[in-house]
């Protein structure tokens, strides 16, 4: 196996980046934290375990995971959320690859939780993500929110991220509210006009397709929970994204 670089964006994340830190130097030789000015122990705690930190006012996903390829020691590059872990199998798939072709990204499958609750209805599971690649010829698009990588070639290594998604329910609704406004603010910095149609119209679409097109109706309680938090985040992305059209408008105004 080659060398690899692994490599993690952070935001306040005191409690989890040991763990996330420990489960990439598992199979990475380096490993890059690109930090968000934290405001807690996340740098000390980092630079504790050995990673190299850089700090980076937020970009957003996109360009913030692609922020710290160019630093790194090795073309192979590993990325995991800070709540996220490589579980066994995909250690050993790892171990495993010769790393001969820098045309092929790998990818994984994402075990979502909710507390210690896996969560596999309405498309949480098998949720497969490319986390592996080769500088060289793939990398992070430009995408303010959720980016994903391009690559020439994607092979599926058929194992698991383990992702710590929300604490309980209290926090899902939590995070529905920043990745929300993380979203609007993406979406307006591409020029994308308001609505007044859009919230809802996008709400009932992320309905129809949980619900009936993943499967959700016949899932029981999870399959409703990701169907309702799923549609509220869709309104409320477009909402928020009225509401800073208006708040512009109002400066303006003045």
């Amino acid at each position: 196996m080659k060398p690899i670089t692994g490599i993690v964006i952070t935001l306040n994340e005191q409690q989890r980046i040991a763990a996330c830190i420990d489960s990439l130097q598992r199979v990475c030789s380096e490993v890059i934290v690109v930090d968000s000015l934290s405001q807690d122990d996340t740098v000390r705690i980092a630079k504790d375990k050995g990673a190299r930190v850089l700090l980076q006012e937020y970009l957003g996903d996109g360009p913030q995971k692609a922020h710290g390829v160019p630093h790194a020691t090795n073309d192979w590059i590993l990325t995991l959320d800070a709540d996220e872990r490589l579980e066994e199998d995909a250690v050993a798939a790892i171990q495993a690859l010769t790393l001969d072709d820098p045309t092929r990204a790998y990818r994984f499958k994402r075990r979502n939780f909710c507390a210690n609750h896996w969560i596999k209805a309405a498309g949480f599971y098998p949720d497969e993500v490319v986390r592996l690649y080769n500088r060289t010829t793939s990398g992070y698009l430009p995408k303010k929110g959720h980016a994903s990588v391009r690559a020439p070639k994607v092979l599926d290594t058929g194992t698991h991220i383990r992702h710590f998604t929300y604490d309980g329910l209290s926090h899902w609704i939590q995070r529905i509210d920043q990745l929300s406004t993380r979203d609007a603010w993406a979406m307006k910095e591409r020029g994308v006009a308001p609505s007044a149609w859009r919230p809802a119209l996008h709400a009932a679409s992320a309905t129809l397709r949980k619900l009936i097109l993943k499967g959700g109706i016949l899932q029981g309680a999870d399959g409703l929970t990701v169907t309702i938090t799923t549609a509220f985040h869709a309104y409320m992305k477009y909402a928020k994204l009225n509401e800073l059209y208006e708040n512009e408008n109002h400066r303006n105004d003045r």
